[in-house]
């Protein structure tokens, strides 16, 4: 922490100078005003103890001129007996706190603790706050390139009605931000937004999930319990992969979306539901309808409004701006002093296909931070790009590139199948026959 005396007597100075010296902390002293707001020019003060009566500049002035020009910098008013009446003008300014002269180094200390607890719960609020704004913000789907700014203007232009929409892109595109996305600039957005990956609940909890139980109703329900369409009353449901919910639930769901009611498992009297529904699958629904294992009556309830996201090898203009982001994010994460892309290393993340989409992205810049011993990322970070001689990325056969994608996400995952299977956006079935189908080991360190 960074402290500032600005004094006119050289003895206060010199006595703060040596109390905070002996505490640590980075200390510098002005004795006038001017002087003080010069060297901040220079240097960030976290905390200013002023004096009031200065010559050239009162400590009242020059607290308000730190409260327009460096509003995040605290300050203390150093203050005589017979100037309270001012000391309390400084606070109702923004000043933190007064000392009144003389005083005593445990004053001096308890000043500073309360200090020190005001930041820590400033901080611990700004946190919070930017975590709120991480989980709601628009911005939080990062592109620049043409297609990118069309699907922004597709989601502001949707987010205002409460349509139905499906979501299409492959896995690792981000289907899960853009319904977000609509969720926070709908008018729903005051109420609670609940996605539902429907390839992880098996067929027989389904309808408890969605609708709720009576206690009794099943073995082992010992609970009423609510199921996540009353949960989620006046928000947004987010059901994703909504093509692997069995033809039963479909002729279910389309019954609550036309009628607006639910019925408990275990009970027989409805319950109205308010929300607005928005799903996302990677597959082709229409190819299921043909095959009769889709409902084609919930495909048209469902798909009012359709928006597909494209896949990362079609916005390859977004590679730089994504790779920028996800190295800042998990360099201050992992508190690694790693800022940049060495030589030719964005050349061939840009001629990498990505098969994983964004997530396969973020998956590969997240490891090679971890395991990168460098202030910047090379093409050795990143094992899974086969460079020719030209230095041009070769082109993966579909085989290839989802060996490499599921060799990333366990590598990632610290081949943690659970958590891989997450990343990947498939279950840990699925993810079990991959890895013996290509033979997959562990690498040794």
């Amino acid at each position: 922490m960074s402290i500032m005396i600005v004094d006119d007597e050289m003895v206060v100075r010199e006595s703060f100078y040596h109390w905070f010296k002996q505490s640590g902390y980075r200390i510098d002293t002005a004795e006038n005003g001017m002087e003080a707001l010069k060297k901040m020019e220079q240097n960030h003060i976290d905390v200013m103890f002023v004096d009031i009566k200065m010559p050239k500049m009162s400590g009242i002035e020059l607290l308000e001129k730190i409260k327009q020009e460096y509003p995040e910098t605290i300050v203390v008013i150093i203050t005589a007996f017979g100037s309270i009446e001012t000391a309390v003008q400084a606070m109702k300014m923004g000043a933190a706190d007064y000392l009144l002269k003389p005083f005593k180094p445990e004053q001096l200390n308890l000043v500073m603790e309360k200090i020190i607890q005001q930041q820590k719960v400033s901080a611990e609020f700004n946190y919070l706050k930017s975590r709120l704004n991480q989980i709601t913000r628009f911005e939080n789907i990062i592109g620049q390139s043409p297609v990118m700014k069309k699907l922004f203007d597709i989601i502001q232009e949707v987010a205002i009605s409460d349509a139905t929409i499906l979501i299409l892109g492959e896995t690792g595109t981000g289907k899960e931000l853009v319904a977000k996305a609509i969720h926070a600039k709908s008018n729903r957005n005051q109420c609670p937004f609940v996605a539902i990956n429907c390839g992880t609940i098996p067929d027989s909890l389904m309808a408890s999930e969605l609708f709720g139980h009576q206690k009794g109703a099943f073995t082992g329900a010992s609970n009423t319990r609510k199921g996540f369409l009353e949960v989620v009353s006046g928000g947004t449901l987010f059901l994703d992969e909504v093509g692997e919910i069995s033809s039963k639930m479909q002729v279910d769901l389309l019954r609550v979306l036309e009628d607006k009611k639910i019925v408990r498992v275990g009970n027989s009297y409805p319950v109205d539901v308010d929300f607005r529904l928005i799903s996302a699958t990677r597959r082709n629904l229409k190819k299921q309808m043909e095959r009769n294992l889709f409902r084609a009556d919930f495909f048209y309830r469902i798909n009012v409004v359709t928006i597909e996201i494209p896949p990362l090898r079609e916005r390859k203009d977004d590679i730089p701006l994504l790779a920028d982001h996800f190295l800042k994010k998990y360099s201050g994460e992992t508190k690694k002093q790693i800022d940049r892309f060495s030589k030719n290393t964005m050349t061939r993340l840009l001629g990498y296909d990505w098969p994983g989409n964004v997530r396969e992205l973020e998956n590969a810049i997240e490891r090679a931070v971890v395991v990168s011993k460098k202030k910047a990322l090379s093409t050795e970070d990143f094992p899974f790009l086969e460079a020719t001689k030209t230095g041009q990325t070769k082109q993966l056969s579909l085989l290839e590139s989802e060996k490499a994608c599921l060799c990333q996400a366990l590598e990632t995952a610290g081949w943690n199948v659970t958590q891989a299977a997450k990343l990947l956006d498939i279950n840990r079935v699925t993810l079990h026959k991959k890895i013996k189908r290509y033979n997959l080991k562990r690498a040794e360190h």
